[in-house]
């Protein structure tokens, strides 16, 4: 049995099943077992998905992975995360289906999700995963102090994918705030360079910042945005703005790295240790 594990909630649709396609590439890089979980409202319905799960993994074939088809009673809200936190589960890779889907795992509702969970999620549209896993990863810096917490996951992935990674940030007049974005920079080129991960800075404007980490995600070819939830303790409202949002969902699809905030100085990661 591996000692990474992976969890991939899975309704039989193609974005689901793109997802696992994420996960599996992922997974093979970094030795994980891949879990992938099903959901029902009801005991009787169990057998039925256990037979299509087990039927859906046979036809993945040798994948170089170990896929585990696992069913559970409950809802995706709650019991993805509670999956996750039992089985020690390092990333969540999960399909959204932006403006409707299954068991509502639309955009809004798939960080509803993201925030019940404290593992990071690796939210996937259509867009398959490439051939070489993660070549180039965006890495939004803001003014939030939480946004450093990202470097660490992105920075293990970059390692082993080889990845470019493309930091960019907000073009701030005020003193103090251009003070906190500069700092923010230096920390991360630290960071990267010290891990030797090529890394590059793009300043854009602040206003309408949300499409410019998009429009720079699309000029690289990117193959992953990170970003952080902001909002991890407005539960109810899940994100108070529409920014996870718009990137979870964005037009050109690129899979987005969600990581929920801990109290540390930056984050840490043992996804890839």
């Amino acid at each position: 049995m591996s000692e990474k594990s992976f969890i991939v909630p899975h309704d039989f649709s193609e974005v689901a099943d793109c997802a696992l396609n994420h996960a599996i590439t992922t997974a093979k890089v970094v030795g994980a077992e891949v879990f992938v979980l099903h959901v029902v409202a009801k005991e009787k319905a169990i057998k039925d998905a256990e037979k299509k799960l087990n039927e859906l993994i046979k036809n993945k074939g040798n994948t170089g992975v170990q896929l585990t088809a696992k069913v559970r009673v409950g809802n995706i809200f709650d019991d993805i995360g509670d999956f996750a936190a039992e089985h020690h589960a390092e990333l969540i890779f999960m399909g959204t289906h932006g403006a409707s889907g299954w068991q509502h795992i639309a955009g809004s509702h798939a960080l509803k999700v993201v925030t019940h969970s404290s593992v990071p999620f690796i939210i996937v549209q259509q867009k398959e995963v490439g051939e070489n896993g993660y070549d180039d990863i965006v890495v939004p810096l803001d003014l939030n102090k939480e946004t450093k917490q990202k470097l660490a996951i992105v920075a293990s992935m970059a390692k082993y994918f080889k990845s470019r990674v493309h930091v960019i940030t907000p073009k701030e007049s005020d003193e103090f705030l251009k003070h906190t974005v500069q700092a923010n920079v230096k920390f991360a080129k630290k960071f990267f360079t010290e891990r030797d991960i090529e890394m590059s800075v793009t300043v854009a404007p602040s206003s309408g910042f949300d499409k410019e980490v998009v429009k720079l995600a699309i000029n690289k070819d990117a193959d992953l945005i990170a970003i952080m939830n902001q909002n991890k303790s407005n539960y109810l409202g899940a994100f108070g703005s529409n920014y996870e949002q718009y990137m979870i969902t964005n037009d050109a699809q690129i899979p987005t790295l969600v990581v929920n905030p801990i109290e540390t100085p930056y984050g840490s990661s043992v996804l890839f240790s």
